[in-house]
């Protein structure tokens, strides 16, 4: 018993061994030029606390021995030099770039963008604020790789390489939003761009970190409420916008201090805004009459968000607390409901009459969401263990869609999430191991509960490990997942004979469905910086992911796309559907990335190749099939008129591939052009078609000038036609935008205040999005000059 308490003890020794005796470490920091450089950030690898250089480009820091320093600069290349207690002096050099530097929080090993061996994008600063909307999807929409769906400008998710919904991964500092979003795009993310710091996009499979539902990419919105680091006195911010293609106003106000270590955050939004404005178009009813519009009804927005933080940040332990609340009401369009009338016989007034009497005010949407999250970590900074994370986070979420002023359908979401780190350093080798539990309780109640109610539960375990050999850095990483998910299934008789009494209509029976798959993730990258600034990157992924309960699940009439749903476990025979789930498989996909990266001097570029095999795609195919609520599925041939469409959740091999990138070039100090775009590539394999809804290609430029204290951009995007399209789809024209934006500096001693002026969609072009389900409906906004000021202090 002795020994092994001995043994015990000299492990946990040599684990939480570190130097009690701090060094001190002094340097410099310059330019390419041997110029100081002001401002520069200094913080040691594994913690959060840094230190910023002076105007002669000097800092101190204090170190433990055997540390690592991490130097950044906007507009500089980072650099990272180790250090014991010995050194003393240091003069570090950044070479300078014109692209923006900045740390992705979601690459969990403190890389910045030019060092991600997967394809990045990040909006940060005055960029994010400039591009900012109220959906994430089109605030994002514009990178290279990244486009939208569509249900209008209150309901817009981000489509990564022609992947959405369950495919693409939307958290919020690290953990997932835990919203609807992916039961139908008729669900608002509840991430609000507005209150955020950077928004990073990483595209291609992420699941190693992130889980199955990362298996085409990854968005992270990355905001203060937890701060990291201290701040030292009161800070804040303010900004209002006008938007006149809603007539819409929004509010936003941010405010920090802290105190012996002790840090608060406070931030808050509010948005309102009007049926959105259209170039003219036309819609064409069952009737064949036409209609000319202005305008796309029932968009309108009443949105609230309010979030606080506390943290304490301490020399290695940092422990937060964050609580926040959004309130949203918005239209859905296209969401209607009107009673059945006979109008046979009656006169044009008595019609009129009849439809006021009958019409029903639009259908719209109440969101509202708490979220909790708290934030414990620990650095150790030894030779093995260098940080230990653990992030929590509970939110309940409810969407409840509101008819004649009464609830119709509810959808809940509550979900628990925690993800422990453990970052360390073995030999050469630089990474991470952890484990991430998440359980989602869903439930939808109401005539649209087209989705059961269903509890999801993930266990998983992570690694990922990376080594630097010279110029070469090589990325492992393997992922672990127990994915199960749990259900009450009631089947309903459709079909009877009329003359059956009406209780025979509502047999229903009930099945208890239990579901586990083990999902593995594996990958290998590595990045070559071949010389300073230029690098090639490449990776291979194997990820798997299992069915969400509204593929698997669904069996209901969806009056938001119009359309009656099925999941992949019902079996159609005659006109009824079973739930016969057997045989169902993970969707598997083998992706394969090539990059080619400049960021050195006046020009730069990201060019990136991407191939994505997927065995299993799951999507929505037409069945050819129609649903009437007295018939049950029927054939569309003769069919009533008001009857919908049947789309079932089908599983075929796929292929996705193509190309984006984005190059600059900066003419003069104070002009700068790019040149972005993107091409995706999606079908089933064996020619049996493409896949529905894949955006278009895009290309597009930007010029960017500064005169002293005024900034201009302007900036063309082309939307190609897009006829890659299956059986029920129709094609989609293309069309070009042009929107500029102006910024003028205010100086106000101790107040940095901005003007702007956006001009969006400048030509009054009238664009249909690909994705949407109603793109004949709701077209994009038309012109759109939004105004407005925003100060910091």
């Amino acid at each position: 018993m002795t020994k092994l308490t001995l043994i015990s003890s000299a492990i946990f020794s040599v684990l939480c061994s570190h130097s009690v005796l701090a060094a001190t470490i002094n340097g410099k920091v310059t330019d390419n030029k041997n110029q100081p450089i002001q401002n520069a950030t200094i913080h040691i690898h594994g913690k959060t606390q840094g230190v910023k250089s002076n105007e002669l480009g000097e800092f101190s820091i204090e170190v433990d021995t055997a540390s690592q320093l991490h130097i950044s600069k906007n507009n500089y290349i980072d650099s990272r030099i180790d250090v014991t207690g010995l050194s003393n002096n240091v003069t570090v050099s950044l070479k300078p770039t014109s692209v923006e530097t900045v740390v992705v929080y979601a690459s969990a090993l403190h890389k910045n963008s030019l060092e991600m061996i997967s394809p990045v994008s990040v909006l940060s600063g005055d960029e994010l604020r400039n591009k900012s909307k109220p959906t994430l999807g089109e605030t994002l929409k514009g990178l290279p790789g990244v486009n939208a769906s569509y249900f209008g400008p209150v309901s817009s998710s981000p489509i990564i390489r022609g992947l959405g919904g369950p495919r693409v991964k939307i958290m919020q500092n690290g953990l997932d939003s835990s919203d609807a979003s992916r039961i139908g795009p008729d669900h608002a993310t509840s991430s609000d761009s507005l209150a955020a710091e950077q928004i990073e996009v990483l595209r291609g499979p992420s699941t190693l970190l992130y889980g199955s539902g990362a298996i085409g990419g990854v968005v992270n919105v990355v905001d203060n409420r937890i701060p990291t680091s201290n701040i030292d006195e009161l800070t804040g911010a303010a900004e209002y916008s006008h938007d006149t293609v809603s007539n819409a106003n929004t509010y936003a106000a941010k405010l920090e201090s802290g105190y012996n270590n002790f840090n608060f955050h406070f931030d808050g939004t509010k948005r309102t805004g009007d049926d959105y404005q259209t170039p003219t178009f036309t819609i064409s009813d069952e009737d064949g009459d036409v209609e000319i519009e202005n305008s796309v009804e029932n968009t309108f927005i009443d949105s609230e968000t309010v979030n606080f933080g506390t943290s304490y940040v301490g020399e290695h332990l940092t422990v937060g607390f964050s609580y926040g609340n959004i309130e949203t009401d918005y239209g859905i369009p296209g969401h209607e409901h009107h009673h059945e009338h006979d109008h046979e016989d009656e006169t044009e007034e008595e019609h009129a009459e009849h439809e006021d009497e009958t019409a029903e005010d639009p259908v719209y949407a109440h969101l509202e969401q708490d979220r909790w999250q708290g934030l414990v970590s620990y650095a150790l900074h030894n030779n093995w263990i260098e940080t230990i994370k653990l992030r929590v986070g509970y939110t309940d979420y409810s969407h409840s869609e509101i008819e004649d002023g009464a609830i119709g359908t509810t959808f809940t979401n509550k979900t628990t999430e925690a993800r422990l780190n453990v970052e360390h350093k073995f030999a050469d080798w630089h990474g991470m191991v952890g484990y991430h539990y998440s359980d989602s309780d869903y439930d939808a109640i109401g005539e649209e509960a087209f989705t059961p109610a269903s509890v999801t539960t993930t266990n998983a375990v992570y690694l990922l490990e990376e080594r630097e050999f010279g110029d070469v850095t090589v990325e492992l990483g393997a992922r672990v997942e127990d994915y199960k998910i749990k259900s009450q299934i009631s089947e309903v008789e459709h079909g009877h004979d009329h003359d059956e009494v009406e209780d025979d209509h509502d047999d229903e029976e009930t099945i208890g469905y239990s579901k586990s798959f083990t999902n593995v993730s594996v990958s290998a990258g590595a990045i070559w910086q071949y010389k300073p600034g230029h690098s090639i990157a490449t990776s291979i992924s194997h990820s798997e992911r299992a069915p969400l309960s509204a593929e698997l699940l669904s069996n209901g009439l969806h009056i938001a796309t119009g359309t009656y749903e099925l999941g992949l476990g019902y079996n159609i025979e005659g006109n009824e559907a079973h739930f016969e789930p057997e045989n169902i498989k993970q969707e598997t996909s083998t992706n394969l990335d090539l990059s080619f990266r400049r960021f050195s001097g006046d020009f730069g570029y990201t060019v990136n190749f991407f191939y994505n095999d997927i065995k299993n795609f799951y999507f929505q195919e037409n069945t050819g099939l129609v649903f009437d609520e007295e018939d049950g599925l029927e054939s569309a041939i003769g069919a009533h008129d008001d009857a919908v469409a049947v789309y079932q959740f089908t599983s075929k091999d796929a292929e996705l591939y193509g190309i984006e990138f984005d190059a600059h070039y900066q003419i003069t100090p104070s002009a700068m052009v790019k040149v972005f775009g993107d091409s995706t590539r999606a079908k089933l394999k064996d020619d049996e078609g493409n896949l529905p809804r894949i955006p278009a290609n895009k290309l597009g430029s930007e010029l960017q000038y500064t005169l002293g204290d005024l900034q201009l951009t302007l900036t063309g995007t082309h939307y190609f036609d897009q006829s890659d399209i299956t059986a029920f789809e129709t094609k989609t024209d293309g069309y070009t935008l042009f929107d500029a934006q102006a910024n003028y500096q205010l100086g106000f001693g101790a107040i940095d205040a901005q003007l702007y002026l956006n001009v969006d969609n400048i030509t009054d072009e009238l664009g249909f999005v690909h994705t949407s389900f109603i793109k004949d409906t709701a077209p994009l906004p038309g012109r759109n000059f939004r105004f407005g000021v925003r100060g910091y202090f």
